[in-house]
């Protein structure tokens, strides 16, 4: 108890631990010198896809100062890290499910999709792999899987923060065309605000329909169904599809 204070009250001052962790150190003594650290976020948005990061951080380097859980810092913050990580990874890529697959496969398994897709398109092959959560039986490759791992280990935080910022980027332009529903403020989570415009004007294209339909009226009925043979592949490049602009493999900083 008397160190989870004391890191609390560190993150409150603005200080931040060294992030090259234990899981890590030990994972490269048994052998693993490209480790792969995977998050994503927006699972529990109401609209939006949700969006995976997978980052390699170049194991010789020291950890760059100040990565955290994604939550825990700033947007400004999270931003200049951002671009950091990405300057720095010896290799990083996004996936993303888009509001279709979550309604056809449920969030669980259009999470996995998310990661399977930002896995794929890493230019370097990772010797081991660190997920956040729990063990994801769908993600189809041997990993390790962390709890609170975007706290716990510094791969998966670099994962978290880029993760968060492209999402944040995709709705805030999002936001523009259905403004609404002030996603350039709540990234599509159900907040007040967000809540009471869908009452208002009702749901768009880009809500997930069991979502909405659990914040306005109580939890569903029934359980969705799924056919992974059958996933479609387009939404790979969701993110780049949307920031043209872009070179490849660069997050939407």
């Amino acid at each position: 108890m008397g160190g989870q204070r004391g890191a609390d009250s560190a993150r409150r001052a603005g200080v931040h631990r060294l992030r090259w962790t234990t899981i890590e150190r030990d994972l490269r003594r048994q052998g693993a010198s490209l480790i792969a650290g995977v998050d994503e976020v927006g699972r529990g948005c109401l609209a939006g896809p949700v969006v995976a990061c997978a980052v390699i951080m170049p194991p010789e380097a020291r950890a760059l100062p100040g990565v955290d859980d994604s939550k825990m810092l700033p947007a400004a913050r999270r931003r200049v890290l951002a671009a950091r990580i990405a300057e720095r990874a010896v290799s990083f890529a996004l996936g993303a499910a888009s509001v279709l697959e979550i309604e056809r496969l449920n969030i669980y398994h259009a999470s996995a999709l998310a990661m399977r897709r930002a896995l794929r398109r890493l230019r370097a092959a990772p010797d081991h792999i660190l997920v956040d959560g729990r063990p994801i039986r769908s993600l189809g490759v041997e990993h390790t899987a962390i709890v609170d791992g975007d706290d716990k280990c510094y791969s998966i935080a670099c994962a978290s923060i880029i993760a968060k910022v492209t999402r944040d980027r995709l709705m805030t332009y999002l936001a523009k065309r259905h403004p609404a529903y002030s996603w350039e403020r709540n990234c599509g989570y159900a907040t007040p605000i967000h809540i009471q415009a869908l009452r208002d004007t009702g749901s768009s294209r880009h809500h997930r329909k069991a979502f909405v339909d659990t914040a306005l009226y109580g939890p569903p009925q029934l359980e969705l169904s799924f056919d992974d043979a059958n996933v479609p592949e387009s939404v790979a490049t969701l993110i780049a599809d949307t920031f043209q602009t872009l070179p490849p493999d660069q997050p939407t900083l």
